[in-house]
């Protein structure tokens, strides 16, 4: 990615992570537009590509082969991806709202959310049956379905080529598992009727083939937990009921006060909205001029006339590229096995031949997004001083937690302060907040901040929230107040007001929740963001501190670990979308409950920069005691153990390690010294089942994964 030098002025907000969408998050990875942010907001980690379901509902792809990694996209575009699904745009206000958080304003915005076959009209059918779009729920619903024992009966309510696709796939993949039963696909009129004569009879052949009984001129009026019943009473069997009958707009757009057309947004050739701000593409957007079906071969042609003029929109420039559709376009359609059906122009060829130059297309499309390019490092100046290739690294510094400082560089400069004079302030050895006595009251006061490692400021503030307020639970406390400490990169006044307005509602929410309030903020600009907060909380009793930890005591840790490890790979391009949501969701919950649950722990702390390993061996430093650890009970976060395999680190692991020196030294065991921002509390207590049932049973994650022991300073890995 190329760094962008100028400050912020525009934000471009891409709603849905459709095809268009995706083509134009990989050319704006490229070619960014300087002053202009980019916020990608979809539902999940990833998009499904429409081309290659019909192959892997008929077995001959795996799951991860149909999915663009949303995620790992955002990152090489430089974007911000909000993972939510929008309900209201407010074109007044000129916000996008997602439940859940603040709302995200723009500047200029597009719209990719593609259509959904829900029939919610249809009795039962949201109950028992399954829409094929969107893609991405349909895909996991039938793989979950198809692992399944039992009877196998099907049905497809929609008689269309996406309808016979899926139906035919379907008969397919039973028969490879050896599933008997039936498929039966059912239209209220005459199937196939958008496709020509010779086409249709082709594709009518070879649902004939694989076994589906096709069933015309027929009204489905409901759907039951045993199957679909029809206007002339015939009750057709189904344990899967697929709907593929027709594009449905999705219902909110109704409420944009954008022009639509049967629920789709009206666009002109520019792809521009009846709101010259708000541009569609893909199957959401009706072409007015040119109106078109409903296939993803517009979608994906659209893309590079999309990107040129939403880069004029925000440029403020006229310079707008019309988009022509082609009047015919290539059909390729799966026949259910290795075989597929090819059709323009007239011209009709089917078999094993025509399915090779389908998967080589499908596949070609999809190495776009799996093997994005390498974009050039900046060259460094010439001359420079000795030492600074050394001290840059061979890969970019971590944010959160891995961007701080090492254990001995820290301590080593806490170690030349005098002692406190005053009688006011307990000293603590070893803990990170502060005992202050105030007015009789026991008071404990904090500070931390954070190098953003995610481009959202509403998931950095809630993570830098709940990080800070880790020393506040470690410590037995009651969160009271907190200020805020901010740095944005920069950028305009009416872009920094919608970044702080983000960061101080996020964060205020995680606050209020943990009983504490935001009662001030300075804010600066810098070369980018970083999030802090100084924070105090009431102890009712004695504090919880490093120091009160007894042998034989059980060792409960209350998050999984891994987040390092994983946000170091998420940089680098090499997470899955789907386990970099996982450790984001992991790290923006917060404590209040566990720290409750524990508060009559001897000793505690909160798991974070210095890893589980050094955090423990400050826990036996205070409190003259050894651990041992059950490496096997070590809870990890998804994808943790396989990318820690592969040779991912942390830019603070080698720091980290070398603090706690001689523990092995593999995969799992190297994931102890991986810095975590947000982990988990490490607690010392002294009934380790009851407390671990009473967390588990507040539907935290947390485990039992050692014992407090006499061997002073000793680590011991069982």
């Amino acid at each position: 990615m190329t760094p962008n030098t100028l400050p912020l002025t525009r934000d471009l907000v891409l709603i849905g992570g459709g095809h268009s969408h995706a083509l134009v998050l990989r050319m704006w990875g490229m070619s960014p537009l300087p002053g202009a942010r980019l916020t990608l907001i979809d539902p999940g980690p990833t998009t499904a590509y429409s081309g290659m379901l019909p192959g892997f509902v008929a077995g001959h792809y795996p799951r991860r082969a149909l999915d663009i990694d949303l995620v790992r996209l955002a990152r090489f575009a430089g974007a911000r991806i909000v993972l939510g699904a929008v309900d209201r745009l407010d074109l007044a206000a000129r916000t996008i709202h997602v439940p859940g958080r603040p709302p995200i304003g723009f500047d200029v915005a597009s719209l990719d959310i593609g259509i959904t076959s829900a029939m919610p009209d249809l009795p039962g059918f949201a109950d028992h049956g399954v829409p094929a779009k969107p893609l991405g729920a349909f895909a996991s619903r039938w793989e979950t379905w198809l692992c399944t024992d039992g009877p196998a009966d099907v049905c497809v309510i929609g008689g269309g080529v996406a309808g016979a696709e899926l139906a035919a796939a379907m008969a397919f993949a039973l028969k490879r598992r050896g599933r008997s039963g039936s498929v039966h696909l059912i239209d209220r009129g005459t199937a196939l009727a958008a496709l020509r004569p010779g086409a249709a009879a082709r594709l009518m052949a070879a649902l004939e083939q694989q076994g589906v009984t096709l069933i015309e001129h027929a009204e489905v009026v409901a759907v039951t937990g045993t199957g679909v019943a029809l206007a002339d009473g015939r009750q057709i069997p189904a344990g899967f009921v697929a709907g593929a009958a027709g594009a449905q707009p999705q219902g909110w757009l109704t409420g944009t006060g954008l022009t639509l057309e049967r629920g789709f947004v009206a666009v002109s050739p520019t792809l521009q909205s009846s709101d010259p701000d708000v541009f569609a593409a893909g199957d959401c957007a009706h072409m007015v001029d040119s109106p078109r079906p409903k296939a993803g071969v517009f979608a994906v042609r659209q893309a590079p006339i999309l990107l040129h003029n939403l880069r004029a929109r925000l440029a403020g420039t006229d310079s707008f590229r019309r988009y022509r559709p082609q009047r015919d376009y290539l059909k390729l359609i799966s026949l259910g096995g290795t075989s597929a059906l090819g059709d323009r122009f007239g011209l009709t060829l089917s078999g094993p031949l025509i399915w090779r130059w389908k998967d080589y297309i499908d596949r070609t499309f999809m190495r776009r997004f799996s093997s994005l390019p390498a974009m050039p490092a900046p060259r460094l100046p010439v001359p420079r001083a000795a030492g600074t290739e050394e001290a840059l690294g061979d890969k970019p510094m971590c944010g959160g937690c891995g961007a701080k400082v090492g254990r001995d560089a820290l301590s080593a400069a806490l170690a030349v302060l005098p002692p406190p004079v005053r009688s006011d302030v307990t000293p603590l050895p070893g803990d990170d907040a502060a005992l202050l006595t105030t007015g009789g009251r026991r008071q404990v006061l904090t500070t931390d901040h954070l190098r953003a490692f995610v481009e959202d400021p509403v998931t950095m503030a809630r993570i830098a929230a709940v990080h800070a307020l880790g020393d506040i639970w470690a410590m037995g406390a009651a969160p009271q107040a907190a200020v805020a400490n901010i740095t944005l990169p920069r950028m305009s006044d009416a872009l920094a007001q919608r970044s702080l307005s983000e960061i101080l509602a996020a964060a205020s929410g995680i606050f209020r929740e943990a009983g504490a309030e935001i009662v001030g903020g300075h804010s600066s600009m810098g070369d980018e963001t970083t999030i802090g907060f100084t924070i105090t909380g009431l102890c009712d009793d004695a504090p919880i501190t490093l120091s009160g930890a007894r042998p034989g005591d059980a060792l409960i840790l209350t998050k999984p670990i891994g987040s390092g490890v994983i946000m170091a790979a998420e940089m680098a391009g090499l997470a899955e979308g789907a386990s970099v949501a996982a450790a984001l969701s992991s790290m923006t919950r917060p404590q209040t409950v566990a720290a409750d649950l524990l508060r009559h722990a001897h000793a505690m702390t909160d798991v974070t920069g210095f890893g589980l390993a050094g955090h423990l061996q400050g826990i036996c430093a205070a409190s003259g005691t050894g651990a041992e650890l059950r490496i096997d009970r070590i809870p990890c976060l998804d994808g943790a153990r396989e990318l820690s395999a592969r040779g991912v680190r942390s830019t603070l692991y080698p720091k980290n390690r070398k603090a706690v020196p001689g523990l092995p030294s593999d995969p799992l065991h190297d994931l102890l010294f991986d810095p975590q921002t947000a982990g988990g509390l490490l607690a010392c207590v002294g009934d380790g089942p009851a407390a671990l049932a009473a967390l588990q049973a507040a539907g935290i994650r947390a485990a039992l994964i050692g014992t407090v022991t006499d061997r002073f300073g000793q680590i011991d890995i069982v």
